[in-house]
């Protein structure tokens, strides 16, 4: 069996657009007729773009190939151009391609990809999702900043099963390098983590999410400031390629630190666990595919660190991260987005049931796409998947991340 063509398909989710503008879905066909289905979290360069890059890595390092030999073809696109070190374009566009070679050898070989990862070790994965709004009086996007709404959206979302929620009031994210958070973010992050630690009690876990956007002394004030209402974790809180002060506020806190969105390969993430990260959350369309993330799980449980797969994107990614979770000791959580279009998508072929997520046992990721539901939606935009805000700094407090894919201004 060898790798014989390639199409793209980016689609985009109705608003409010959970999991972004849009999704990058790559869609392979061996040369005796197998299918194979991957996405690729990349969002540094547009989606065309991205169209050219992902055909580049297919023509030039996969084509013709045996799609078992993902080692080969990644030490391929890793080492393309004599770099030999971690590009997060260049592994976002190989890490959905390889997705789809896994898809489709399990479905060669009528097994399950966790069964081809080394076998199951979990039936069901325990489930996260952030807090969106799950009343009509929740409105957009004074949601986003109000502790009320949030403590409602997280009763509304422990009494579905699950068991930890994810929530990120401590401003905004800005293109500038990182900051101290002014007094009002310090306020609105405790009184979130307040609101919802009474909504809830001990029926599910908080996760205190935020992106790369303190400076190491404001990482150790927000740190501290959250910290007496048990957070699982603190995610990603200085920015991802600083290394050492992602040590020193991982020695200065007592809150687990979560990293790995923005990270890809093993490369980057040993950097992590050495810095004393405590959970690692690659995103499996960027960080160089299931195998190079089963690696990382084997560097995770030897620094007794556990692994929460990431998601903000579509379906497949994350029946890849379920598939991952499945077949390793150490998967603390899985990222999850439920929307009637994740669902549609893969024709609900995996579904949260009581905070948790049954492992598929159907071939290959053991999910069926809708290709003409993908086609359908089209992203006829010129954003990108994310952006981060390019306006200064608001020291009073007055402005905040946006959830979803908010209007393109």
């Amino acid at each position: 069996m060898k790798l014989a063509d390639l199409d793209i398909i980016v689609t985009a989710p109705p608003p409010p657009g959970w999991g972004g503008r849009y999704w990058i879905l790559v869609k392979l066909v061996s040369d005796t007729g197998v299918t194979g289905w991957g996405e690729c979290y990349a969002s540094s360069v547009g989606p065309e773009a991205m169209r050219a890059v992902i055909h580049d890595v297919f023509e030039r390092h996969m084509e013709g190939e045996n799609p078992e030999n993902v080692e080969l073809m990644f030490r391929r696109a890793y080492s393309s151009g004599f770099t030999q070190r971690p590009d997060l374009t260049v592994m976002g566009a190989f890490s959905g391609l390889e997705i789809a070679c896994w898809d489709m050898v399990g479905k060669d070989r009528g097994r399950p990809v966790h069964a081809l990862l080394g076998g199951r070790v979990s039936y069901r994965i325990r489930a996260y999702t952030y807090l969106y709004p799950t009343r009509a009086t929740h409105a957009m996007p004074a949601f986003w900043a109000d502790p009320d709404q949030a403590a409602e959206a997280a009763e509304d979302t422990v009494a579905r099963g699950y068991t930890a929620v994810k929530f990120d009031p401590a401003g905004p994210y800005t293109i500038r390098s990182g900051h101290m958070p002014p007094m009002p973010d310090l306020a609105r992050s405790t009184a979130f983590c307040r609101a919802i630690r009474e909504a809830v009690g001990n029926r599910a876990d908080l996760l205190f999410g935020t992106h790369g956007q303190f400076s190491t002394g404001g990482a150790l004030r927000m740190g501290a400031a959250i910290e007496p209402f048990s957070p699982l974790w603190f995610e990603e809180p200085v920015p991802p390629d600083d290394f050492e002060s992602l040590a020193t506020v991982a020695r200065g806190l007592r809150t687990p630190v979560a990293v790995g969105e923005r990270l890809t390969t093993v490369a980057e993430f040993a950097h992590a666990l050495r810095a004393g990260a405590a959970v690692l959350q690659p995103a499996l369309g960027r960080a160089g595919g299931l195998w190079q993330a089963r690696k990382i799980a084997a560097l995770a449980e030897a620094h007794n660190a556990q692994m929460a797969p990431h998601l903000y994107a579509g379906p497949v990614e994350w029946a890849a991260n379920v598939h991952l979770c499945a077949a390793i000791p150490n998967a603390l959580m899985a990222e999850t987005i439920e929307t009637p279009f994740h669902d549609a998508l893969i024709k609900g072929s995996i579904r949260v049931e009581d905070g948790h997520i049954p492992v598929p046992d159907a071939p290959g990721l053991g999910i069926e796409v809708d290709e003409a539901l993908a086609r359908a939606h089209p992203y006829r935009g010129t954003g990108l998947h994310l952006e981060m805000q390019e306006a200064e700094l608001d020291l009073r407090g007055e402005t905040v991340f946006e959830g979803g894919a908010p209007p393109e201004r």
